[in-house]
């Protein structure tokens, strides 16, 4: 059942993001991404500076398991800098971190953090609540709330109320 178009006739409250809005923790994901770049450059320089002679040399297979380790290690980071929220004319892709969901604006009917929450809740329609990770008030509390309620107000405005 594909879920009505916004409606060009109903005024857009003030203050309501322009569509499409992508909601992030840019902080987490720019400490994430900077850590594990940070880590794979520090393996990468220990398995290259590692002695390959003598009593105690080092084998390229060594080396090779070191700059795995740093990969590795990056990808986790990567994986947990992943999650996002977009919201576009049509409804909200929930991107977790390893689960990417679609939904219709009539699908989401309440947008919820409180306190305590580690990220935004979505009350579906379906009787299901969907943890929507983009939205985490872990490193920038005052940012998430703002695009807590961003999301609220257009799950308002174009789902079904």
């Amino acid at each position: 059942m594909p879920a009505p178009a916004p409606q060009p006739d109903r005024p857009v409250p003030p203050g309501l993001p322009e569509l499409p809005v992508t909601f992030r923790p840019t902080r987490t994901r720019a400490v994430l991404l900077s850590i594990g770049a940070a880590l794979l450059a520090v393996f990468t320089a220990i398995a290259l500076l590692l002695p390959s002679t003598g009593k105690t040399g080092w084998g390229p297979g060594d080396r090779l398991t070191f700059i795995g380790s740093g990969l590795l290690i990056f990808g986790v980071l990567a994986l947990l800098s992943r999650p996002k929220v977009v919201a576009d004319p049509e409804g909200v892709t929930v991107v977790n971190l390893t689960t990417k969901r679609r939904l219709e604006w009539a699908e989401v009917l309440r947008v919820n953090l409180r306190p305590g929450d580690p990220w935004v809740h979505l009350d579906l329609a379906d009787g299901t609540s969907l943890a929507a990770m983009g939205i985490q008030p872990g490193v920038a509390k005052a940012r998430a709330v703002e695009d807590a309620r961003a999301l609220r107000a257009l799950v308002d405005h174009y789902g079904t109320g």
